[in-house]
C-alpha cells in the first residue's frame, strides 16, 4: 500500500514537474518554449511554443473535446500565420492568413460537406480585392469586387440557374448601368444609378418587352409609365390614372384624369403590379379595386344607404369601399400625403 502512494505521489510530481518546465518565462517576463494552456478542468484550450514573448512555430487550439478547433503556423514569430479553422467534428471551415491578428491576403471557406463556398480576398482586416460566392453545385453564385471595405468596381450575381444581375459599384454605391436577366437570358430589368442612388431611365420588361418606363432624379421617382395592351397597346403615366379596376382574371378597366375609359386584357396582378402602391390605395380588398389617392373626395351614400367612394373625377361605375378602404378614406389627411414629384 505504501508503495503505490509512494508511486503515485512521484506520478504527481512528476507531472506537476512538467508542466512547470513547459510553461516558462524569462526575467522579462516574457513566454519561452513549448507551453500548453489547460481551463479549470484539465481540459487543454491550446498548445504551441513562445520565442521571446511570441508565438512561433505551429499553435493548436482545441474544443472541449479534444478536437482540434484551428491551428495557427507562424511564418513571423507573433505576426504574420496561416490559419486554418475546424468545426466541432474536424472539418475545415475556413483557410486563410492572419497579419497582427488581421485577416489578410486570399481566404477559402467551406461547407460541411466540404465543398467550398467562399473566396475572399482581405488587406489588414478590410474587404479590399476580389469574392467569389459559390453554389452547392460549385457554381458562381456571385461575384464582387472589393475597395478599403467598400464594393468598387464590377458586381454579377446569378438569380436562379440561368438568370443573373449584373452593374458596377464606386465606394459602396451602385454607378451607371444595371441589367438583369431571367432564366431565358431576356432582359428583365435595365436601369441607372448615380452616387447609389438611382437617376435617369430605369424600366422594367415582362419576355422580353417592355412593360414599366421609369424616370428618376438623385433616388426621387419623378414618373412611371406602365404598358396597357389596350388594342393599339400605349403606355400611360400613373399620375394619369384615377382607379384601377379589375374585371375577372385576363382584364382591368383604367380610367384616366380626363374620363377616358381604357379596357387592358392582361393578368390584373401584373397590371397592379405595374402600378405600384405610391399613389394608390386599395379600396375594396375582393375586388381588387386601386384608386389614387390624390382622386378620393370622401365616402358618400348610394340610395340604398350604401357607402361608396367619391372620385375626382369619377368614374363611370361606383365603387363600394370594404371596411378597412372606408376607414383609410376616413383616417388619411390628403392633403399632407406626398406624392410623386410630377415634372
Amino acid at each position: 500500500m505504501k508503495k503505490t502512494v509512494l508511486i503515485l505521489a512521484a506520478t504527481l510530481l512528476l507531472t506537476s514537474f512538467g508542466a512547470i518546465a513547459q510553461n516558462q518565462v524569462d526575467r522579462q517576463g516574457r513566454r519561452q518554449g513549448h507551453w500548453v494552456r489547460l481551463d479549470k478542468d484539465g481540459t487543454k484550450i491550446y498548445e504551441g511554443d513562445f520565442l521571446d514573448g511570441q508565438e512561433t512555430g505551429t499553435f493548436t487550439y482545441y474544443y472541449p473535446n479534444g478536437t482540434v478547433r484551428m491551428r495557427n503556423v507562424y511564418t513571423e514569430p507573433g505576426v504574420r500565420c496561416n490559419h486554418e479553422a475546424f468545426d466541432e467534428q474536424g472539418r475545415l471551415v475556413a483557410r486563410g492568413q492572419y497579419d497582427r491578428r488581421n485577416r489578410d491576403g486570399h481566404w477559402q471557406f467551406y461547407a460541411e460537406d466540404g465543398h467550398l463556398v467562399k473566396e475572399a480576398d482581405y488587406r489588414l482586416g478590410v474587404k479590399d480585392g476580389l469574392h467569389v460566392i459559390y453554389t452547392r453545385q460549385g457554381d458562381t453564385a456571385e461575384v464582387t469586387h472589393w475597395r478599403n471595405n467598400h464594393r468598387h468596381g464590377r458586381w454579377w450575381k446569378r438569380i436562379g440557374r440561368q438568370g443573373y444581375i449584373t452593374g458596377t459599384y464606386v465606394d459602396g454605391g451602385l454607378e451607371g448601368r444595371l441589367v438583369e436577366y431571367d432564366e431565358q437570358g431576356l432582359l428583365c430589368r435595365d436601369g441607372h444609378y448615380l452616387a447609389g442612388l438611382k437617376h435617369g431611365s430605369y424600366q422594367y420588361f415582362e419576355q422580353g418587352k417592355l412593360t414599366v418606363d421609369e424616370h428618376w432624379q438623385h433616388g426621387l421617382m419623378t414618373d412611371r409609365r406602365i404598358r396597357l395592351l389596350t388594342p393599339d397597346e400605349q403606355f400611360v403615366s400613373i399620375h394619369n390614372i384615377v382607379c384601377l379596376a379589375p374585371q375577372g382574371k385576363s382584364k382591368v378597366v383604367v380610367t384616366l384624369t380626363d374620363g377616358t375609359r381604357l379596357t387592358t386584357f392582361e393578368d390584373p396582378e401584373l397590371v397592379l403590379d405595374r402600378a405600384g402602391d405610391e399613389l394608390f390605395d386599395c379600396a375594396n380588398r375582393k375586388s381588387r379595386i386601386m384608386v389614387a389617392r390624390r382622386a378620393i373626395q370622401g365616402i358618400g351614400k348610394d340610395a340604398e344607404g350604401r357607402d361608396i367612394l367619391l372620385l375626382e373625377p369619377q368614374p363611370d361605375f361606383v365603387i363600394f369601399p370594404d371596411e378597412n378602404g372606408v376607414k383609410l378614406v376616413r383616417s388619411r389627411h390628403f392633403d399632407d400625403e406626398p406624392a410623386l414629384k410630377n415634372e
